[in-house]
Formats: C-alpha cells, structure tokens, sequence
C-alpha cells in the first residue's frame, strides 16, 4: 500500500543544511498498524507529513496506492489528502469557533457533500467515539480527550484508506491517552491502515510492527 525508497528530506536554514531525512526505505501493507518511535529531532513527523503529502521529499520516492507522490502536482496531492487520508495531531486542529458536529463535519464540506448528509455522517462518527452528548459543543466545553475524539471522528469523515496519528496522546493524560490508542486498535481491526507517531515507548506497544527512528534513519536495533 506504501513504498518509500531512498526518501531524503534536507532544509536550508541560511547557509546551514538540515538533513531530516537519510535515505528512508520503509514498506507498509494495506491493514497495518505501525508505530514510528524516535527521540525528538529524529525525522518522525518529518516522515509522516511525507506520507501525508503536506510536504516533498527532497529525493526518493514515496508510492502511495500506485500512485508516485513525487510525481505529482499540488492539486492532486491536495486531492488525495482530502479523499484518502485521515489525520490525528497533538494539538488537536480543531476550529474554536465550531462545535464538534460542525467540525467534523468540515472534511465533507470540502469534498462538496450536501448539509443533510454530512451532518447526518458527522453525528454518526461522533456517536462511534463515545461522544453522543458533546455533538453540539465547542472544543473550548470538552476536556482534552474528549478534543481528540472529535479529532479521530473527523479522520474518520472522509473514510480514509489509511490514518496518520502525530503524537495523538501527546496532549492528553494516561487514561485518555489509553482510550484514544484502543480506539485506534478498534478502528484496525476493522481494516484501516494506521501509522502513528510518538516517543512513547508504550503508547508503541499498541502497533502490530514499531518502526525506530534516530538522526533521520531507521534503525534495525535499539537505540
């Protein structure tokens, strides 16, 4: 389902390089659930927002369901990461402004679904992580865990062939932090390709495979 070879990601801060990425080659099957694990400044996120098509590598290749990433244009990476992947982030991303069915509801707007179908899916994703009594209230009213389901609920809005989580416990205490993992488990049992992020080494645990990181490479041993 995902294929990197030879990926490398430098930055230019003046006249300093920054390599974040050395030469990655990673292959991830449809149905799996990987933790990538690394220390901060390893290449993690770096790697994910690859996968994610919210950025480019400077080398390599990343093929995504067939479809070489590196080869295409920004509209049609903007395509894919609206229609085929969902997202899980550490600060949660969710509009203050909106409550929790209008947030989650949001991904559907972009993809052009009429108001009684995408509220009516938004409800029904809401329902799915437990939050049948918060649908109408705003991140500001719900406490950190409770954020981070609407998050997962709204991943879940455009029923992605695979979820990207960066650090999705991060922002979140243990028991929460807990929930929020087994609800991903949940959601691969049922098929969904799932990668996560984190430094955690328990949160990892929950991966069928953990994939460590140091200094922009994959390592095959313990750090």
């Amino acid at each position: 389902m995902l294929s990197l070879k030879k990926v490398e990601k430098t930055y230019g801060l003046g006249t300093i390089k920054v390599h974040a990425l050395r030469g990655i080659d990673l292959n991830i099957e449809e149905g799996e659930f990987v933790s990538i694990m690394g220390p901060s400044g390893s290449g993690k996120s770096t790697l994910l927002n690859m996968i994610g098509c919210l950025d480019r590598p400077t080398a390599g290749r990343i093929v995504l369901d067939g479809k070489d990433l590196s080869k295409l244009g920004d509209n049609e990476l903007a395509k894919i990461r609206r229609e085929s992947i969902g997202f899980i982030f550490q600060q949660f991303n969710l509009i203050h402004t909106m409550n929790a069915l209008e947030n989650v509801a949001l991904p559907l707007y972009f993809m052009g679904i009429d108001t009684e179908r995408r509220m009516g899916k938004a409800k029904m994703l809401l329902e799915r992580v437990g939050l049948e009594d918060r649908v109408y209230h705003r991140p500001s009213e719900l406490s950190g865990g409770e954020q981070q389901r609407v998050a997962i609920a709204r991943s879940l809005a455009n029923d992605p062939m695979i979820i990207l989580g960066d650090e999705p416990t991060g922002n979140v205490d243990s028991t929460a932090g807990a929930a929020i993992m087994d609800m991903l488990e949940e959601l691969n049992g049922g098929g969904k390709t799932i990668i996560v992020v984190t430094h955690d080494a328990e949160i990892a645990k929950s991966a069928g495979r953990i994939v460590k990181m140091k200094d922009g490479r994959i390592l095959n041993g313990d750090f």
